[in-house]
């Protein structure tokens, strides 16, 4: 079984409160990976309440984004129509119920051969997930697709792709 890990493909982070052209340009992109992946598609979803400003994050990044129920929090139509299953919603950048079901299902149900993570941003939640995977998966490869993925900068990127790779995380499609 192999596994695609799209990750906070929101309107937010593409053309929204935290949007860029990195991520505009990478939605075909995204959206043909997950019309050809040969086996389970997961998403995860960026989710914050109307407190936003008052978390810790939203003092360190004071720019309401991804507010649960608004339209920057849905995930881009074009992506989300190709998923049959809901987004795991995650509070923070990475997603320990994911780990925590790759995990599960690894063991109980189907071996996972390839863990496979696209999306947004390659700095910040990608690279959480990535590693969180890692640590839940340690003897799966774990696979970032860099050419479905954008960052924060196109600099950021690049440095979260080495970062990545130093963990023992392939990076593809550079």
């Amino acid at each position: 079984m192999n596994v695609l890990i799209v990750v906070d493909m929101q309107n937010d982070f593409i053309d929204g409160a935290l949007g860029t052209k990195e991520a505009k340009e990478i939605v075909p992109k995204a959206a043909e990976k997950i019309k050809s992946f040969d086996g389970r598609v997961i998403a995860t979803r960026d989710t914050h309440e109307e407190n936003y400003l008052d978390t810790q994050e939203g003092r360190k990044l004071p720019v309401k984004h991804c507010i649960r129920g608004t339209a920057g929090w849905e995930i881009r139509s074009e992506i989300q129509e190709l998923i049959r299953e809901l987004p795991m919603d995650k509070l923070t950048f990475g997603c320990l119920d994911l780990g925590n079901a790759l995990q599960k299902y690894n063991e109980w149900q189907e071996k996972i051969e390839s863990v496979t993570l696209i999306g947004l941003c390659t700095d910040i939640c990608v690279i959480s997930n990535a590693m969180i995977v890692k640590a839940a998966l340690p003897e799966t490869r774990v696979i970032v697709d860099a050419s479905c993925c954008a960052g924060v900068t196109p600099e950021s990127h690049k440095q979260a792709l080495e970062a990545m790779k130093v963990c023992q995380i392939e990076v593809v499609g550079e």
